[in-house]
């Protein structure tokens, strides 16, 4: 089971640190109010997912047996997870010219998350995948990985959020562009799995 904990620490630790629209508006909220307000975007995400989790999860079980739908799903998971990887790997940290946005931010972090594709297309072709073979393994693996998914992603925003409060700097720092890159590398890793797993998929077509 820890290894599935592994896997969602460093999707969820990369997808909380990747430069996108809900990392924008921590740093915005942060900057133009108070730490609170970009604690309350980064916990957004919690809220938002569950529904988007049991969709997917649903709709893949309904797929079962289906191997060469689930390798096309597991190939497209690859390669966003690749994409993620080589935007880690070419970050030269997160630009900060932001502006000043209108109060209510738990509100405008849930928008912004249930109204962006990213959720969707991560949790269909990589996080409902990974969960559905980590329930084969143990009942209770698919909640160490959410556990950690969760756990970094949320963590690591509100850690930012933390940061960016106190220092503007650190989001363009070589601190954040090494982590970055090194994360960036380590998704790649995780794609070639991804790659693999599809490829395994399809030969098991008849």
């Amino acid at each position: 089971m820890f290894q599935y904990f592994i896997v969602g620490a460093l999707l969820g630790f990369s997808a909380g640190l990747t430069p996108g629209p809900l990392l924008t508006l921590v740093v915005s909220e942060t900057i133009s109010y108070n730490i609170r307000a970009g604690i309350k975007v980064a916990v957004a995400p919690v809220i938002t997912d569950l529904p988007i989790i049991g969709l997917t999860v649903l709709i893949l079980s309904r797929l079962s047996g289906l191997n060469g739908i689930l390798g096309i799903i597991s190939l497209v998971g690859g390669v966003l997870v690749l994409v993620m990887g080589i935007q880690g790997i070419k970050s030269q940290g997160l630009a900060l010219d932001i502006p000043k946005a209108a109060p209510r931010s738990l509100t405008k972090g849930i928008l912004v998350n249930v109204l962006s594709p990213h959720p969707y297309l991560f949790w269909l072709s990589v996080g409902a995948p990974t969960m559905t073979k980590a329930r084969d393994q143990h009942m209770l693996a698919p909640v160490t990985f959410l556990l950690g998914f969760y756990l970094l992603m949320v963590g690591s925003k509100v850690v930012l959020a933390i940061l960016a409060g106190k220092s503007k700097t650190i989001l363009t720092g070589q601190g954040y562009i090494f982590t970055m890159k090194f994360l960036g590398a380590l998704l790649c890793v995780l794609a070639v799995f991804l790659f693999m797993d599809g490829i395994r998929l399809f030969r098991t077509v008849q």
